[in-house]
């Protein structure tokens, strides 16, 4: 049995798209992540040693990080028993992915790796369909 999967992926969420012989399902992944907020500057703590500077944003920064290690550790859970993964999006969330990919040595045949804008569901589905279905008559 052939699982396609089309996957458009940013830091917030990531929608897949499986196509197999029963036809099409759409599932949506959420990230969970809060945006990262620069602080100029950062905090003032009093120490021994005197007045030290540290930024405040540190922590958070941390936090955010963790949520998205967990948040593609799960993509890459549903994406596992594919046979060919497109991965498609905006910024920087497609390579990282994929270089998650490479340093857990996971099983995912990546068929290509594009730059996409925001997109609506069903303009994630039509691109994904015209995808596979160009590869599948070449």
């Amino acid at each position: 049995m052939s699982k396609n999967v089309g996957l458009w992926i940013d830091h917030k969420k990531a929608v897949m798209v499986i196509l197999d012989e029963q036809g099409e399902e759409l599932k949506l992944i959420q990230a969970n992540t809060e945006k990262r907020v620069r602080v100029r500057g950062g905090a003032r703590m009093k120490s021994v040693s005197g007045a030290q500077y540290f930024p405040a944003e540190d922590h958070k920064d941390r936090q955010y990080m963790e949520r998205l290690h967990k948040f593609y550790g799960t993509v890459i859970a549903h994406i596992r028993d594919a046979d060919s993964v497109l991965l498609f999006g905006p910024g920087e969330a497609k390579s990282e992915l994929e270089n998650r990919i490479a340093h857990e040595k996971a099983s995912v045949q990546i068929a290509g790796i594009e730059n996409a804008d925001k997109m609506t569901e069903r303009q994630i589905a039509a691109k994904v369909r015209s995808y596979f279905h160009k590869r599948k008559t070449i």
